[in-house]
């Protein structure tokens, strides 16, 4: 839903202000709405986005919208991209897939190319709460208690928490003073979404193209049978010139450009907010997407970053408001683990990115040498919070399980039937996942905010270990997993983010769900 007719002054009160209607702001109202919290959206843009900006979900994004439930709406548009060639002299020189093919654990293991105009649309799609275009925040303060907000258009907005998904010159975060520093390369790329007639050999591959000893060409398979271009140039950006040299890069195969959809440029920016919650982390305005961090283009990491984002505040937004019982030290500590887990991440990403926008004025060898040593990032599966002093994270492991890493994507068995599923498939965001791996004696506790797993072994199951749903009303799953061996007695909790936060014996699980 949209809506941006003129209102006269009015003030309304809700439990989260979100200020930006892109990806990130969208998908955390989005999460939060279906958390229980009353939502306000509020966006500067005239309208909803219609062509251009990002053009990729990497393998954890789309484990985060499988979750949400919208990554088979996704599916169909887009192309699966894995496979990364270099081309040079007229010839192909080299195709590489290992770090997407290698992963484990992952049902997709690729890129979904696909606009960003498609997703912002499919969450929109799915919001209950309509987003307010053509409207400025001019003003934005906060109590302990609570954010008060006023637009350029009369509008004034109460609310619990307010996260700022405002984009990379966002009016909250310079409201705030929060600064906003990095390096800014002298490095100017045109880019072109288009449709080409060539005799060029096609395929869902993401081509790099060398010349002279440079890799300033780039082009990515897109939905519809378009093209995505990069393009690196010196001195003035015009389309016509970046048209010329991809077919300089592309020679000795003809190139003729059918219909350009979006033509545009981008300078690199490589910056990060100096903290992302407001009053020096213990505040309840929280910066998010480009709002927060802003690096180059190179890796397809700023959409994925943004999404990554909003899957792990929602829940500690939700938590913090919805929660009566919740001490305030509880709730701070909950939104300031968002600060030190997200900053440390955009950091590596901004490092990441930073490396390969460099290394396009280098050989494609080198390029993609880059790729693969940074591909935890550029898959985004290997994205952790492990050793960040994130106070949600008890540093601890056992086998497959690791605190601050990803929950893996099991394949499992139902216990007492031959149904076979995944793990990200059978849940919903939200919760806490406690499983109880190889035990046979469980405990539920705390079970408005968590879920509950039986894992055993598959090689020593005898009868029927459905049974360990009696007593407690179907409220435990129970699977048998070739990852759970007969030795294995443990713990884990999964936060809502899906990333591990204890893994341990006895009560340990307990503790730590008594601290957040």
């Amino acid at each position: 839903m949209a809506l941006n007719d003129q209102i006269s002054a009015v003030e309304e009160e809700v439990d989260l202000a979100v200020i930006g209607g892109g990806p990130t702001g969208l998908l955390s109202a989005l999460l939060a709405s279906r958390l229980g919290l009353s939502v306000k959206v509020i966006d500067a843009k005239s309208g909803p986005l219609e062509v251009g900006r990002a053009d990729a979900l990497n393998a954890r994004t789309q484990q985060y919208l499988e979750v949400v439930g919208i990554l088979d709406e996704l599916l169909p548009l887009g192309i699966k991209c894995n496979t990364s060639s270099t081309f040079s002299e007229g010839d192909f020189k080299s195709r590489q897939s290992h770090w997407w093919t290698s992963l484990e654990h992952c049902l997709h293991p690729n890129f979904l190319m696909i606009g960003q105009s498609v997703v912002e649309q499919t969450l929109q799609k799915h919001l209950d709460v309509p987003v307010y275009y053509k409207e400025k925040v001019i003003s934005i303060s906060e109590t302990k208690d609570g954010v008060t907000l006023s637009t350029d258009r009369g509008r004034k907005v109460r609310s619990k928490y307010a996260i700022a998904a405002d984009g990379a010159r966002s009016t909250v975060r310079r409201a705030l003073n929060i600064s906003f520093t990095g390096t800014k390369p002298e490095m100017v790329w045109a880019v072109l979404d288009t449709f080409i007639d060539t005799d060029f050999p096609l395929c869902s591959e993401i081509i790099t193209f060398q010349l002279r000893g440079q890799s300033r060409v780039s082009w990515i398979p897109r939905e519809r049978g378009m093209a995505r271009f990069y393009v690196l140039l010196d001195g003035e950006i015009t389309q016509e010139r970046a048209e010329e040299s991809i077919r300089e890069h592309m020679a000795p195969h003809r190139v003729d450009f059918v219909k350009t959809e979006w033509f545009s440029t981008f300078d690199v920016k490589e910056r990060i907010a100096s903290t992302f919650v407001s009053n020096q982390g213990a505040g309840r305005i929280i910066l998010a997407g480009d709002a927060a961090h802003v690096h180059s283009v190179n890796g397809g990491q700023g959409l994925n970053t943004g999404v990554a984002d909003a899957f792990s505040l929602s829940w500690r937004v939700a938590a913090a408001a919805n929660n009566e019982g919740l001490s305030r030290d509880t709730a701070t500590k909950l939104i300031r683990s968002y600060d030190t887990e997200r900053r440390a991440v955009a950091q590596e990403v901004i490092d990441v990115a930073a490396a390969l926008v460099r290394d396009t004025a280098h050989t494609a060898k080198q390029y993609v040498s880059t790729i693969e040593k940074n591909a935890g990032y550029i898959t985004g599966m290997g994205v952790s919070y492990a050793g960040v002093g994130s106070e949600l994270i008890v540093e601890s492991e056992r086998g497959i399980w690791k605190a601050g890493k990803r929950c893996p994507d099991l394949r499992l068995t139902r216990a007492g039937s031959e149904e076979t599923t995944r793990l990200y498939s059978t849940i919903s965001y939200g919760k806490y996942l406690v499983f109880f791996v190889g035990q046979s004696e469980i405990q539920l506790s705390f079970k408005s905010v968590c879920s509950y797993f039986v894992l055993l072994p598959k090689i020593s199951v005898d009868g029927d270990k459905s049974g360990y749903s009696n007593g407690f009303g179907g409220q435990v799953k129970v699977f048998l997993s070739d990852d759970v061996a007969t030795e294995d007695s443990f713990v884990v909790v999964v936060r809502p983010d899906m990333y591990i936060g204890y893994v341990g014996e006895g009560n340990g699980w307990r503790e730590y769900l008594e601290q957040v």
